[in-house]
């Protein structure tokens, strides 16, 4: 079993720290993807999408997609439970964690690709006015995340989850998106520091 990983991007990152939570250690096989290693072998071969991660099992069978990946490593290791306990918890996990995937890290992704200079050769063609657009709407999430987060300590419930993580890498990813968290979303700012806090985030 090898992991195909993309270092600092969101999305390798968030399998990354999932492992790390679950305590499983997978080997590493490094793609520069500033060289855009991801686009050539042996990743193309792989996955056509030309995106990382990429999980290839020790029978040659390929798993894209970073919660894909996730939930596969959650079956084979169920604790701790990272998508959620029971038919309820299950639910919450999945719903937080689109949530958290399309009005937060999505949105930020749109904005640092249709902005950034070093994202020109990437996103073809650049919008720019789309990439501004996906600032207010990454905001206005975060609104929203702060009045859920007053009442409860992770972003599905009481414990910590793949959601988490997920917003986790999203607000992370803001600082070169150029976003800010707003000043007043006090409890999303208290949920960060506490879930940046935890030793899997360094992964």
């Amino acid at each position: 079993m090898k992991l195909f990983d993309g270092g600092r991007a969101p999305n390798p990152r968030r399998v990354r720290v999932f492992l790390a939570e679950k305590g499983i250690e997978v080997p590493l096989v490094p793609v520069d993807m500033g060289a855009m290693g991801h686009r050539q072998e042996p990743v193309s071969s792989r996955n056509p999408l030309r995106r990382l991660p990429v999980l290839e099992l020790d029978d040659g069978t390929i798993i894209t997609e970073s919660v894909a990946i996730c939930r596969y490593f959650e079956e084979l290791h169920p604790e701790p439970q990272l998508f959620g306990q029971g038919a309820l918890g299950k639910a919450k996990v999945e719903m937080w964690q689109r949530r958290m995937e399309f009005n937060l890290l999505s949105c930020v992704a749109q904005a640092f690709r249709h902005i950034h200079p070093a994202m020109k050769e990437w996103e073809i063609p650049q919008v720019p006015e789309w990439g501004e657009a996906n600032k207010v709407k990454a905001v206005e999430f975060l609104s929203l995340l702060d009045t859920e987060l007053a009442n409860r300590e992770f972003a599905a419930g009481e414990a910590y989850s793949i959601a988490d993580i997920t917003g986790m890498i999203a607000i992370d990813f803001m600082k070169p998106a150029r976003i800010k968290v707003p000043d007043e979303c006090a409890n999303v700012l208290r949920w960060y520091s506490a879930v940046s806090s935890r030793p899997s985030a360094s992964a």
